[in-house]
Order: structure tokens, then C-alpha cells, then sequence
């Protein structure tokens, strides 16, 4: 019978016997164990699914679209899982030493070390354990499995009898079905090793920034001491203690033989040379001269705790971003967001309270190149009355958190022409807009009041009444002329349209309009309801993609720890718009921004200096809502479309005024430029001549 056999023949018998026994200070009455019943004695059992295939929490990467860039991090353990093959040698034969010098040799439990445990427990008064490596991988992989409630692994962790006995179990049935090499490296990916380190890779980068293929002997040494005693850490904690592990780990290996006497002294003698080095963690932790990202990383966050692939509630959702070991590649272009921040520094600095942010999106895809604002991400404290300068985290580009949106103003009739052009109607519509026109929907008492209906007036008389058509009433924002497309459409229509392209009404008075009162909702058409950036540019790309709309997204792609890619981080793209409806309000798109139509019916626009600098097809609205409180522009080519809203978030009573507008048409222009500057010129598909020309039955196909 050789020693092998001999080894697994005791483990069988004592194994259950002991365990308690190596728990207590005095022997545990042989009654009470075989008390257990014969099934609790047996060495083998069904692994949990944290044994058969183990999640220990992993952070979660967030990177820029080029899959490198870092933006920051997300985890409640710093720890990514690496292969035992990358792990340098001098480092598994140092944490062998540490903690199982016998690892190689037992099946899971060492008799041995059981049996001297036992024996030094009742002879010396002390408690000393006997947990293999093996038995440590079983304790630490239960007890931090992300599919276990906190109840169940704490029970992993109880000091009992029945854990001890189930801890040998699982060791044994592990060690009869995966290799010594695969537990070794389990268990230096789930080791904790001090400093919020947990697993070899990030211990590597806390302590030496450097990587587990990398380590020497010396760093080797440190780390595996720190595993049974990761309060004496030298960053935070007891530098000499570390010194003193190191020490111990070093003589082990020598006794041992995984290192020579010479080599170990060599490196007792070593300094430290520590070069600590930490993750970032959360939105708050993004790069100092990045700062601007942290807006873009705070939608994320939104976006992702909507997700219900991620779990049935936010805080499920949250725990498998922060545990789950997510490689997620963002939309974000550090190129583009830099020049965008730049930009609109241009349009305010930020030493005032007035805001212009400003998002860039991508249709056809939905993905959000840039989103900025003229605010440091943080929260250090504000002048008093200033919830939102110059620090802030909330969400001023995209709402949410309390912050509904501005009024956009003539950007909305957008919405009109649409629901226009659906409905049958072609560009070529002709109304005779009067200054001011009377209509049918019933308004309280103000300026754009007659008789309790509302009239709204053009802005200026002499450029915008008269015979228009839709080409030259949206190059020129007349009002009146959208105001009489309203009735003829519904202005029930023309909210359906806004919410089909995505806008949300997040202001609980606008939504209730929606709702309750749409069909007497006129003054929608000019831009009432508040709205944000980003659902703005992601409205006008649904017609730079020739009617399909993406829902904004902010990645590219989202992988597992395998680097298997899952569905949720594909984009959400549906076709919401016929074809040719879309292409026609594109064509009438061109007009505000100083390009010319398809059928050369531009005659002014509020814009009309965008297009040359640009010296590329381009299309586009400007905004003003009522005394100018607020001013917007959008603008899109086939490739890019642009948002920015200037407003005042925390006093919708101070006007910007409308000289800003200006600086927001440079501002857009040249994002447009400088994105799209290794791009193809690409120009607009024109529209039929029937959708340009000729009434019919409504154009709902696609």
C-alpha cells in the first residue's frame, strides 16, 4: 500500500473527527462528532456553484472608445483575475511557503497539520489552525460570491463545527477535480492582501505598480506575508512588521528549498521600494486633468442602473457593476470631448453661473462622443443659492437627478415639420404668415394671449410674414407659420413625434401636459416643454439617419471577465420615421444653418454663418424661448449631430440673452469641424419629388 493511498485513507477517517477538534481548545467530545450523522463524515460532496465555477468580485473598467483609456473604475474589491501562468514563479513558490508548505503533497487537508493542531491546541492552550490553501480558497470563494446573499456568506465564515467539517469536504471533492496549479492561482486572484488589494494583480500595482509576471523575490516575499496579516501593511499600516513577514516567508522558502540562503538574505536586506499605486473608484475618481469626463461617467452610471439585464433593481444592478469584472469600452472620444470642452469654455466660461452644455452624439448608433459643460465634476462647496456652480454632479447635459432641462424654443418646430410632412403634406406647403395668428388652443393670460387663446407673433415682422413654405418658415423661425401647421396636424401629433425621437418629459407639469392635455398642447410647437442636449442632438440624428432613432448610448461594448461581449451593450436603433419624411426635414434642416436645399429653396436662416465655415453639408436649428431666458443650437451632418443649451440651472429668471448665440453657432461649427476632420464629405440623400411637392395619403410606410 503506498503512502498516498495511506494519506487519503486517514484524510477519510479523521478528517471530520478533527476539524471540530482543531476549532476548540480542549477536545470536542467524540459523541458530538459522530453526532453529525455519517453523511457530514463523508469526504467527498456536490460542489456550490461558487466552487464549480467561481465570480469573486472584480472591479468593473471603464474605458474610452479606443478600448485603452481609462476613465475610472468601479468595485467594492480592487481585484482582476489573471492566470496562474502570469504569475511569476518566485511569487507561487512564496505564498506556498506562507501558508501551505505542504501543498503539493496532500489531497486537500493535510492530516498532518490537522493531527499537530489537535495536539498543540490541548497541550499548549493555544489555538492553531489547520487550513490547507486549498481549505483558505474554499472559506474566501464562499464568502465572497456575488451570487450569495450577505447571510450566506457570512455563514461561510462562522466559526462551527459544521463549516470546518463542509470547508474539508469541498477541499477534497476541489482537489479530485481541477489540478494543483488551477487552486494555487484561484487562490492568489481571491487572496486579500491589505491596502484594498485583493487578488495578486492588484496587490502588484498597490505596492510596486508593477505586474505578477513581474515580481521579484523581495516583493514575492512581502506580498505572501501580507496574506495572513493584511493590517501590517507598510503603506497604511506597520512597515517594520512587513519587514518581519517578509522575513518569516523568506526563511520558509529557504527551509523548503524554493530559495537559496544567499538569495534570501539578499533580499532581507532589500528596502521596500514601495511604489504605491492606486485604482481610481467611481465617477468622483476620474483623472484630475480629465475632469470633464466626470459628467460623461455619471450618465453611465444612470444609463447602466436602468439596465434590467443587470439585475431587477438599482441596487442589484450596482452590485454586479462593482463585482461583476466588467470590461466595458465607452463611446466616449477623449479627442472630441476635449475640443467640446473647449468649446464651450468659449461659450461661458466657468466663472459664471450661466451653463452651455453641450453633448455630441452619433446617429445611426446613438453612441455619445462628448458631453460637456462649463462646471468642475465635484463636490466642494458652492456660494450660497449656487447648487450648481462651479461645482456640481448633477447631471446637467442629460437630466435626470433632479434636473428637468431648459426650454430649447423654435428647435421643437422640428417636431411640427415632421408630423407635417407624415401626415401628407409636402415642403412645398404655402401659408401666408401674419404677424400674429389666433389659434384654436386655449392658453391663460400673458403675451401670447388673445382672449384666452394663444397667439404667438413672429419676431420680426419685415423678415418673417407672408407666403412662406416649409423650406423658408423653418430657415427663418416663423412662428406663426408653425403655430397654423400645428392645427392643420394636431398638436397631438406633434408631441407623439417628440417623444417617438426620444424626448423625455422629465419636468412632472410638461409630462402631465403630455399625457392629459396634448391635443390642446399648441405652444409645444415652440419649444415650452423643457428638454436637455442630449435628447435634443439625439433627435436631430434620428433625421441625419434618415428616420431611425437610437436610443443614446454611452457604449461601445460591454464583456464579461471572459471577454465574452453581452447584448445589453449593443445599441438600440429602431425606425421611427419613413424614409422620405426624414430626408425631406433634412432638406428643410439646411435652410437655418446657411446651406441650400436639395431644391434650392433656402431663403435665410438664423444660422445662415455655420455652413461656409464648415465647407461641408450641414443642417440645423436655432432656439430662443420667451425673453430669451434661454438660447439653443443644434446642428448635424450625416456622421455627427450637435446640442447646446444655454441657460442658467440654478435661475431660469436670468435671460442669458440673445447675443450668446453666436458664440453657440462658432462653438458648434467648430466641434463639427474638428470631429468630422479625417472624415469623408458626405452629403444628404435628396427627397422625392412627391415629398417635396405633392400632397397625399399619409407617409407611414417603412
Amino acid at each position: 500500500m503506498n503512502r498516498a493511498y495511506l494519506d487519503k485513507l486517514f484524510t477519510v477517517v479523521l478528517a471530520g473527527v478533527l476539524a471540530g477538534l482543531v476549532l476548540a481548545v480542549a477536545a470536542l467530545p467524540a459523541a458530538l462528532v459522530f453526532g453529525l450523522g455519517l453523511k457530514n463524515l463523508m469526504p467527498y460532496t456536490a460542489l456550490p456553484e461558487a466552487l464549480k465555477t467561481p465570480q469573486p468580485a472584480q472591479r468593473s473598467n471603464l474605458y474610452a472608445n479606443d478600448g485603452r483609456t481609462l476613465i475610472t473604475s468601479f468595485y467594492v474589491e480592487d481585484r482582476v483575475d489573471v492566470p496562474v501562468a502570469e504569475v511569476a514563479p518566485v511569487m507561487r513558490d512564496a505564498i506556498v511557503a506562507a501558508e501551505d508548505v505542504r501543498f503539493y503533497e496532500h489531497h486537500g487537508v493535510d492530516v498532518r497539520g490537522v493531527a499537530r493542531a489537535f495536539t498543540a491546541n490541548r497541550r499548549e492552550g493555544t489555538r492553531q489552525g489547520a487550513s490547507t490553501l486549498t481549505m483558505q480558497y474554499v472559506r474566501n470563494a464562499l464568502a465572497g460570491d456575488p451570487r450569495l446573499t450577505e447571510e450566506q456568506r457570512a455563514a461561510a465564515t462562522e466559526i462551527t463545527v459544521g463549516r470546518k467539517i463542509r470547508e474539508m469536504r469541498y477541499a477534497l471533492t476541489l482537489e479530485r477535480q481541477i489540478g494543483k496549479d488551477e487552486i494555487l492561482g484561484r487562490y492568489l486572484n481571491i487572496a486579500y492582501f491589505g491596502a484594498g488589494a485583493y487578488g495578486i494583480a492588484a496587490a502588484s500595482k498597490r505596492y510596486f505598480s508593477t505586474t505578477p509576471d513581474r515580481l521579484t523575490l523581495a516583493q514575492a516575499a512581502l506580498l505572501a506575508g501580507l496574506v495572513r496579516s493584511p493590517a501590517d501593511d507598510p503603506i497604511n499600516g506597520d512597515a517594520d512588521s512587513a519587514r518581519q513577514r517578509r522575513a518569516y516567508v523568506l526563511d520558509r522558502m529557504v527551509e523548503t528549498g524554493r530559495a537559496s540562503a544567499a538569495d534570501a538574505e539578499a533580499a532581507k536586506a532589500a528596502e521596500l521600494a514601495l511604489a504605491p499605486n492606486t485604482t481610481p473608484n467611481d465617477c468622483a475618481a476620474v483623472p484630475a486633468d480629465h475632469n470633464d469626463w466626470g459628467f460623461f461617467c455619471d450618465w453611465f452610471t444612470q444609463w447602466w442602473n436602468a439596465q434590467p439585464a443587470f439585475g431587477e433593481t438599482v441596487d442589484e444592478r450596482q452590485r454586479t457593476l462593482r463585482r461583476g469584472g466588467w470590461s466595458i469600452v465607452s463611446s466616449l472620444d477623449p479627442d472630441v470631448q476635449a475640443k467640446t470642452s473647449e468649446q464651450v469654455r468659449e461659450i461661458y466660461p466657468e466663472t459664471i453661473a450661466r451653463a452651455a452644455p453641450t453633448a455630441v452624439v452619433q446617429p445611426g448608433t446613438g453612441r455619445v462622443l462628448a458631453m460637456a459643460v462649463n462646471r468642475t465634476y465635484g463636490v466642494a462647496a458652492n456660494p450660497d443659492g449656487q447648487q450648481n456652480y462651479p461645482n456640481t454632479v448633477n447631471q446637467l447635459v442629460a437630466g435626470g437627478g433632479g434636473i428637468t432641462g431648459y426650454q430649447a424654443g423654435s428647435t421643437f418646430k422640428l417636431f411640427a415639420l415632421l408630423a407635417a410632412l407624415e401626415s401628407g403634406l409636402p415642403l412645398d406647403t404655402v401659408f401666408d404668415a401674419p404677424r400674429v395668428y389666433v389659434t384654436q388652443y386655449p392658453v391663460g393670460a400673458g403675451p401670447a394671449s388673445c382672449g384666452g387663446r394663444w397667439c404667438p407673433a413672429n419676431a420680426n415682422t419685415y423678415w418673417m410674414d407672408g407666403d412662406r413654405d416649409m423650406w423658408d418658415a423653418f430657415g427663418r423661425s416663423v412662428n406663426t407659420y408653425f403655430a397654423w401647421l400645428t392645427e392643420r396636424v394636431g398638436a397631438d401629433r406633434v408631441v407623439e413625434m417628440a417623444q417617438r425621437l426620444g424626448i423625455v418629459f422629465r419636468a412632472p407639469a410638461d409630462a402631465k401636459m403630455a399625457h392629459d392635455g396634448a391635443k390642446s398642447w399648441g405652444p409645444f410647437t415652440l419649444g415650452v416643454s423643457a428638454t436637455t442636449p442630449l435628447d435634443l442632438a439625439g433627435a436631430y440624428a434620428a433625421v441625419a439617419a434618415e428616420g431611425t432613432w437610437c436610443r443614446p448610448t454611452p457604449v461601445t461594448s460591454i464583456a464579461d471577465p471572459s471577454g465574452r461581449k453581452i447584448p445589453a451593450g449593443n445599441t438600440d436603433c429602431r425606425q421611427v420615421l419613413d424614409t422620405e419624411v426624414a430626408r425631406a426635414a433634412a432638406d428643410a434642416s439646411r435652410c437655418p444653418v446657411g446651406d441650400q436645399s436639395m431644391y434650392r429653396r433656402c431663403d435665410g436662416g438664423t444660422a445662415e454663418e455655420l455652413a461656409p465655415g464648415l465647407r461641408r453639408p450641414v443642417a440645423g436649428k436655432t432656439g430662443s424661448s420667451e425673453r430669451n431666458a434661454t438660447e439653443t443650437v443644434v446642428a448635424f451632418t450625416p456622421q455627427l449631430s450637435v446640442a447646446t443649451i444655454a441657460a442658467n440651472p440654478d435661475d431660469p429668471r436670468d435671460a442669458v440673452g440673445g447675443g450668446v448665440q453666436k458664440r453657440q453657432i462658432a462653438a458648434v461649427g467648430r466641434i463639427l469641424a474638428w470631429a468630422l476632420r479625417d472624415e469623408p464629405v458626405r452629403d444628404f440623400v435628396p427627397p422625392g419629388q412627391a415629398v417635396a411637392f405633392q400632397h397625399t395619403s399619409p407617409r407611414t410606410g417603412n
